[in-house]
């Protein structure tokens, strides 16, 4: 029994040492297999990390408002007998834009002005009988009264005159008419409205931590969703001294002109504050910015050695990042970069630590464009 249990031991352990030997050899032959075929060099877009300026933008979302518009109101009431525009009309102004019916009141300073002659030519006979004592100095108070009473009457008929002739109080596009001829118009009533869209007024948000670095006179870039790849220009003129206790923000106001009229009152926008640059910064394309769950980084191509023909073999080093601030379709870099390092831009997706890489600047990554066909 002792011998057998020999026997089996041994053979067990041959056995066992056949099938660890084996597997020793067959990770053996694959590393030296994948030695052997390394993947071949990867062609890559890269840039070389610059210094330079960096701009800084405080950016916040409002709506575009006229900065002259009214809601055209009579003063007083009456029948519209004249209307000398219509809905959409560009007029100047001090141009009418309707008339309503001032009979009455012609014939009220028609009266008014016959009273005031009357009282002219009692006040100067009656100054002639004063110098010689003919007459009281009551009698002559009596006539002066009459007259500025007549002259009042006849400024206040006046007036309303001027007031049934309804006129634009500056130039601009007017809305919608909302009367018509005949109509009865009684004070307050919304005859149309009248915008002047030569200037805008950009009003905005900030949260109220961007408050330090406002002042008046910075530029504002103004961007409008219905116009895309369009950019204009104003300038923050106005800044509100209370913060929001609701939303914890600061209301902006900036002004623009509107050259061509192609901006309107309430639109959407967004607008971004100009601040100084930051000098020094180091940048790169966006595209080389690579995102992780731990954190950014990019590709840096390093020089290795030559190969057999005698020609630089490149490799990758990945280098953790920290971003800063975007700008157009670059990124500033605060950490990991010192500038002047060659980046990869383009074709970096299934590359790992230690890559062979062909750099090549240019748009190689790019399909030609199509010929024309003749």
């Amino acid at each position: 029994m002792a011998k057998r249990l020999t026997i089996m031991g041994l053979l067990l352990i041959l056995v066992i040492g056949g099938l660890v030997g084996f597997n020793l050899f067959r990770q053996k032959m694959i590393a030296e297999f994948l030695a052997g075929n390394k993947p071949p060099p990867v062609p890559v877009e890269t840039e070389i990390a610059d210094l330079g300026a960096v701009p800084q933008t405080l950016t916040g979302i409002g709506s575009l408002v006229a900065a002259r518009q009214v809601t055209i109101q009579p003063e007083v009431s009456g029948r519209i007998i004249k209307l000398f525009f219509e809905s959409g009309n560009k007029i100047e102004a001090d141009a009418p834009l309707l008339q309503m019916n001032d009979e009455p009141e012609r014939a009220d300073l028609a009266s008014a002005r016959a009273q005031a002659s009357l009282a002219k030519v009692t006040l100067e006979r009656a100054s002639k009988l004063a110098q010689p004592g003919f007459t009281t100095q009551q009698t002559l108070d009596q006539a002066r009264s009459e007259l500025s009473q007549a002259e009042a009457q006849a400024a206040r008929a006046q007036a309303i005159i001027n007031q049934k002739l309804v006129r634009a109080p500056f130039t601009g596009v007017l809305g919608i008419r909302n009367v018509n001829l005949g109509q009865y118009l009684n004070p307050g009533d919304q005859i149309v409205t009248l915008t002047d869209l030569s200037q805008l007024y950009v009003n905005f948000t900030l949260p109220e931590q961007d408050r330090p670095v406002l002042v008046i006179g910075q530029k504002v870039q103004v961007t409008v969703d219905a116009l895309p790849g369009r950019r204009f220009e104003a300038v923050l003129t106005a800044i509100e001294p209370r913060i929001s206790p609701d939303t914890r923000t600061i209301s902006l106001q900036a002004t623009m002109d509107n050259p061509g009229q192609v901006l309107k009152p309430g639109m959407f926008i967004r607008a971004a504050v100009a601040l100084p640059e930051l000098p020094n910064q180091v940048t790169v394309a966006a595209t080389a910015l690579v995102n992780t769950l731990y954190g950014d980084s990019v590709f840096v191509v390093r020089p290795g050695e030559k190969d057999a023909q005698g020609k630089p073999v490149f490799t990758v080093s990945r280098e953790p990042v920290k971003a800063g601030a975007r700008f157009g379709n670059r990124v500033a870099i605060t950490e990991g970069l010192k500038g002047g390092e060659q980046v990869i831009v383009s074709g970096q997706n299934k590359l790992m630590q230690g890559a062979a890489v062909i750099p090549q600047q240019g748009t190689i990554l790019t399909p030609p464009a199509t010929p024309p066909r003749q």
